[in-house]
């Protein structure tokens, strides 16, 4: 019983230490690259497989008007630019995560890889979202389906980075490190689609019938979401620390106070 108690404490100890080994953060990101960059070729190929008008459409339904053609695919095209403004912030935070990462583990590279996988699927949540008739519930179910895939897919993102928080001296730069300068900031990065895309999510089933507008609303405002976050945690760090040293005065004074009234 003893042999098999230490056994497993040693086999536990080995695959522990497995998953902190280091991995080359040079491969993980032109893996993670060349993801991004089939992602984002495959919903142009999309578009124009199934989304260009034919020429006889054009001159017999439109009478020769390619605009008023281009306009009835109007909400597939929606989607398009919306799922790839999704793939590209997705990558953006990822490129930021990673450039404050000084040395990647066995482990953050897994979760990178399971982030992947969900970023992978952004293809398939532009075809379910654009294929499916208006206000029908299949079109409901599919842009719920869309809010999942995102959800994991940038939920991994920041496993990646709580797990370099973990051992942060050794995996972060300073500035990102408990009490860094982009430590906040980093946080709320991160923190930003997960938040949305599963507030996005309850919001499609409480309220069906505007499920479309809630999600193409999510894809247009996180972008200015991410220009305005830096401005938000900025100020909100200077009222802080504004705070703190009106505190710190006070106590000060308060000592000073008690130090001329002890004789």
């Amino acid at each position: 019983g003893q042999r098999d108690e230490e056994e497993e404490h040693h086999s536990l100890e080995t695959f522990t230490f497995y998953l902190s080994e280091p991995l080359s953060k040079e491969r993980v990101e032109a893996f993670s690259d060349g993801v991004y960059a089939i992602v984002a070729t495959l919903l142009i190929l999309d578009i124009c497989e199934d989304n260009v008008p034919d020429p006889r459409e054009v001159e017999e339904k439109f009478h020769g008007s390619l605009l008023e053609a281009l306009s009835e695919y109007g909400p597939n095209y929606l989607a398009y630019f919306g799922s790839f403004v999704t793939i590209g912030l997705l990558w953006f935070v990822h490129h930021s995560l990673f450039l404050y990462v000084t040395k990647a583990t066995r482990l953050m590279g897994l979760l990178n890889i399971l982030s992947l996988a969900f970023i992978g699927g952004l293809p398939l949540a532009y075809q379910l979202t654009s294929e499916f008739a208006e206000k029908s519930h299949n079109e409901i179910e599919a842009i719920q389906v869309s809010c999942v895939i995102t959800f994991f897919a940038s939920i991994f993102q920041f496993a990646i980075w709580t797990t370099a928080l973990l051992h942060e001296r050794e995996t972060l730069h300073p500035f990102a490190r408990y009490g860094g300068k982009e430590h906040a900031f980093m946080f709320a990065k991160l923190a930003l689609y997960p938040c949305v895309s599963l507030g996005a999510f309850f919001l499609t089933c409480l309220l069906s019938e505007f499920s479309t507008a809630i999600f193409h609303l999510m894809q247009i405002v996180i972008p200015f979401a991410f220009l305005a976050l830096r401005i938000f945690v900025r100020i909100s760090l200077t009222v802080i620390k504004s705070v703190m040293s009106l505190s710190r005065r006070k106590v000060v004074l308060l000592e000073e106070e008690e130090a001329c009234l002890s004789p």
